[in-house]
Formats: C-alpha cells, sequence, structure tokens
C-alpha cells in the first residue's frame, strides 16, 4: 500500500462492513475486536483506545482498549494517552504527538499517538487513540485510514451510549417496580394480621356482650397466631434487608445436619402435632461447616411451607452423601407447583399465584433460604409436579477434614 495514495477501496469496503456489523453487536467489545483484527493487516499499532465522553459530558471513559505487540508490555501511564486523548477532544481534530525522549534506547519511552476525534452528526462522542512505541512515524496513509475508521467507531461508541442508558432506565425502572411490589405486598401482609388482631380485641372488649370462656380462648389463640404471623413478617423484612446489605452475621462452625433437622423437626411437632414426617439418613453423612442457627432456619421455613401447602400430609426427608458435601431432600405431597413458576420460587416477594389467598405469606422465605444458602456455598433447587408433590433439594460443601 502506498502512503501517498491513501487506503486501497478494498481495505474500505472491508472495514465498512465489519463495523456495520460492529454496530450491530450489542456488546463494544465483540464489535471493536473484528475492527482491530482486519486492521492490523493494514496498520501498524502497539494500543489502541476508543474513549468516549461520559453521561455527565464532564469526563473520558474507556469503553475498549487493546494492547497488541509491545504494547502488552508498556506502563499504564505511558500507553493509553489519557492525556493526549483530551486535547484531541479540545481540539476536534486529528493530532499527531512524537516522543519527548528521542534519544532514548528503550522503545517503550518513545510513544508516538494519533488521535482522531469520534464525531456523528449529532455531537462530538468521544476520541480514538493509536499507540506506537519505538516507530515508525504516522504516516499521510495511516491518518486517512484512521479518520475513515472513526467516522465509524463514532456510529458504535453512540449506539454503545445509547444502550448503557436504556440499561440505566431498565435497572431504575426495575427498581422502582421493586419499591411498588415491596409496598404493595408490606401493605397487604400488614393488614391482615393487624386486621385479625385488631378485629377480635376489639371484640372482646365490648361492654354490651359477655363472652364465655371458650369462645375467649378461641378469641385469643386467634390473636396469638396473628401475632406471631406479624412477627414472622417483621424477622422476614429484617433479615432479607441484611442479607441484601451482606450484614447478616454467620457463625460457622462444623456441624451435623441431622442434628439440626432433629431439632426443627421437634419444634415444628410443637406447634403442628399433626404432621407426619418420615426421615431416610444416611450412616455416612458428612460434617458441613455452616451457621447451625442458620441452616435451621432455612428447614424450618421449608417444612412450614409443607405445613401452609401441604397439610395433613406425609413429609419425607431424606440426608445423604453427595458431590464433595451433604444433601437434604424435603418431599411432600401436596398438589405441586405449576413447571413455569419453578423458576421464580427462589426470587424476592414472588408467591405462587395459584395458592390459596387465605395461606399467609409474603414471598421472602424461599428467598431468604437461597440467601443463606448462598453464603454457605452451598444450592437450593425445586422440582415438582402438579398433584404430585414438591421436592426441595438443598446441598451444602463438605470442607476437607470434617
Amino acid at each position: 500500500m502506498s502512503s501517498k495514495e491513501g487506503p486501497e477501496p478494498a481495505v474500505l469496503k472491508d472495514l465498512q462492513t465489519i463495523t456495520r456489523l460492529a454496530i450491530h453487536s450489542t456488546r463494544m467489545k465483540e464489535g471493536m475486536e473484528g475492527i482491530v483484527s482486519s486492521l492490523r493487516a493494514e496498520m501498524i499499532f502497539d494500543n489502541l483506545v476508543v474513549y468516549a465522553i461520559d453521561s455527565d459530558a464532564e469526563n473520558l471513559d474507556v469503553v475498549y482498549a487493546r494492547a497488541l505487540g509491545r504494547g502488552k508490555s508498556a506502563g499504564p501511564d505511558a500507553s493509553w494517552g489519557e492525556d493526549f486523548a483530551s486535547k484531541v477532544m479540545q481540539a476536534q481534530k486529528t493530532l499527531l504527538h512524537g516522543p519527548s525522549d528521542s534519544g532514548s534506547e528503550d522503545r517503550l519511552k518513545q510513544v508516538f499517538l494519533l488521535g482522531v476525534p469520534l464525531r456523528t452528526r449529532e455531537e462530538l462522542e468521544g476520541a480514538l487513540i493509536f499507540i506506537r512505541f519505538g516507530g515508525p512515524e504516522f504516516t499521510e496513509n495511516d491518518i486517512l485510514l484512521a479518520e475513515f475508521l472513526a467516522t465509524q467507531v463514532a456510529a458504535l461508541v453512540k449506539i454503545h451510549k445509547m444502550e448503557r442508558q436504556i440499561q440505566t432506565l431498565e435497572i431504575q425502572n426495575q427498581a422502582a417496580q421493586l419499591q411498588e411490589d415491596f409496598i404493595n405486598t408490606i401493605t397487604h401482609e400488614l393488614r391482615s394480621p393487624l386486621g385479625f388482631i385488631k378485629g377480635y380485641t376489639t371484640t372482646l372488649l365490648r361492654s354490651d356482650t359477655d363472652w364465655n370462656e371458650k369462645t375467649q380462648k378461641e378469641f385469643l389463640s386467634i390473636i396469638d397466631q396473628e401475632t406471631d404471623n406479624l412477627q414472622d413478617l417483621i424477622g422476614n423484612l429484617l433479615d432479607s434487608a441484611r442479607l441484601q446489605s451482606g450484614q447478616l452475621p454467620m457463625d460457622f462452625q462444623a456441624v451435623r445436619l441431622d442434628s439440626i433437622m432433629n431439632g426443627v423437626i421437634q419444634r415444628i411437632k410443637s406447634y403442628h402435632p399433626e404432621i407426619k414426617i418420615l426421615e431416610e439418613i444416611s450412616a455416612d453423612v458428612p460434617k458441613v461447616q455452616g451457621d447451625s442457627r442458620r441452616l435451621a432456619q432455612v428447614f424450618e421455613n421449608l417444612l412450614g411451607n409443607t405445613v401452609k401447602y401441604a397439610p395433613g400430609l406425609d413429609v419425607i426427608i431424606t440426608i445423604r452423601p453427595e458431590k464433595a458435601g451433604a444433601a437434604v431432600y424435603l418431599r411432600d405431597h401436596g398438589p405441586g407447583i405449576a413447571p413455569e413458576y419453578l423458576p421464580h420460587l427462589f426470587e424476592r416477594f414472588f408467591r405462587v399465584p395459584d395458592h390459596s389467598p387465605s395461606v399467609h405469606g409474603s414471598g421472602l422465605g424461599l428467598y431468604i433460604c437461597k440467601q443463606i444458602l448462598d453464603a454457605h456455598g452451598g444450592s437450593i433447587s425445586a422440582e415438582s409436579e402438579l398433584g404430585q408433590g414438591t421436592t426441595f433439594r438443598v446441598w451444602l460443601p463438605s470442607p476437607a477434614g470434617l
């Protein structure tokens, strides 16, 4: 290629085709990789950087950077030309810059820079910087090729910035929707137990009626149960907030899952003596590293769901060694869960729409279970078949030496 004639039309056509494909790519890096790969055959450079003006139009952000050849071993201050990019932006024209220490034998200190502003019809988008270490100087042909490429990359940067803005708006909308869902859920869940407590308390306090002892006890039992529901809701909200912020304390020790499960079963049976639990525990289940209180919270939540959604039916609990750890399976014979809802079970505030509206729940229990198990390096999953029941699988790792 002659430096006087400029880039050959075929080369420009190839670059334009590759850039057009890059513009339709949803990832800036993938788009630029194709451009760089083609460009290297026509132009020598060690580093290439794409700078874009940030959303506040105050600073330059690196949206793509690639080190090749000598650029891989160059120091960051000398190899990326951030100050030079600012000068290109201020001048709004193509600039060249040669090494300040031309006599140095260290080729990495002989930095040759070529900068081209990235401009669309609407505005200045950023700067495209080419870096060579040790020469040769950028030629007129290099400049023409860089300026042609800059018109293409500017469109790519414009789309990249628009995609970022769309992502930001989507995140903001999701946050707003989550906040609205949170308020609606909590309002509903608080109103229900408070309504029962207020209603039955007001009824007991009526001066125009004398309630017999049996009725008083029945009313007080309902108030007691609804108070427990209210406490559970508040506790779940606090745990959810602490888990999200990483502030829920964990006390990790070597623990036995069968011992934790036995304690949970005893507590569940004390509140729900009608529940039938069958245990299948292997003799060689390894210990796991975990917080016994938080793991008990997970199992209590899962068994509590069984009491809610599959009352009076058998629950089978299996504990066995599995994949460098231990697995706990809790299977019920309840109504089951439709396949379309299974992927959402562990999301915050999600409740299966098909379940009875009379069943209390905030949609936080399974979310908290997953967060606790994630903190343990474990996992939780669910399988279900309508009319056949649901099986939850909890897996926890067992570190070597336990």
